[in-house]
C-alpha cells in the first residue's frame, strides 16, 4: 500500500470539506491498483460471464464457508497439511453433491461397473505401473552419484 501526502493540503481552501484530519489528507493506493482497475473493467464488460461464474464456481466456496462453518483451516503446521484439509472438505462437498444429484441405485451400478472395469484390466494396469515404476527407478539410478556416465560403467565411489 502506497501512501501519498502533500503539504499543499494545509493551504487549500477546500481543506475542511476534503478531510477532518488536522495534518491533511492521506491518500492510500495499492501497488496493484492498475490490476484491480483492469479486473473491474473486465467484469463490467463481461458481466453475464461473471454472474455465471459466481453461480457455478463460487457457489461451493460459499456453501463450505457459510453452511459448513469452514472459515479457517485447523491444521496450521504447513501448506501441505492445509492443502490436505481443504482437499478433504471439497471431497466431502463433491460426494454430497453426487449423492444429491444421482439416484442411489444408479450410483451403485456405476461403481460396480467401474470396479469391474478395473478388475478386468488389472493385468494391463499392473504392467503399466511396472513400466512406469521401472522408468522412475532407472532415471533415479542414472541421476545418482554412483553412476559414471563417461564410459557407461557403474563405479561405486568411496
Amino acid at each position: 500500500m502506497k501512501h501519498h501526502k502533500t503539504s499543499a493540503c494545509l493551504s487549500c481552501e477546500l481543506f475542511k470539506k476534503c478531510t477532518k484530519n488536522a495534518r491533511g489528507r492521506l491518500i492510500e493506493r495499492s501497488q496493484h491498483a492498475d490490476l484491480i482497475y483492469k479486473n473491474k473493467v473486465r467484469i463490467e464488460n463481461n458481466y453475464e460471464i461473471y454472474r455465471r461464474r459466481q453461480a457455478i464456481v463460487e457457489h461451493p466456496y460459499g456453501v463450505i464457508k457459510r453452511q459448513w462453518d469452514f472459515y479457517y483451516i485447523m491444521t496450521k503446521k504447513s501448506i501441505k497439511h492445509a492443502s490436505a484439509d481443504v482437499g478433504l472438505i471439497f471431497t466431502a462437498y463433491n460426494l454430497k453433491r453426487i449423492f444429491n444429484l444421482v439416484d442411489l441405485n444408479m450410483l451403485k451400478m456405476y461403481l460396480k461397473r467401474t470396479a469391474l472395469f478395473y478388475w478386468l484390466n488389472k493385468t494391463h494396469l499392473k504392467a503399466f505401473y511396472a513400466v512406469v515404476n521401472f522408468e522412475i527407478n532407472v532415471s533415479a539410478f542414472f541421476k545418482s552419484r554412483n553412476y559414471c556416465s563417461g564410459n557407461g560403467l557403474y563405479l561405486p565411489q568411496n
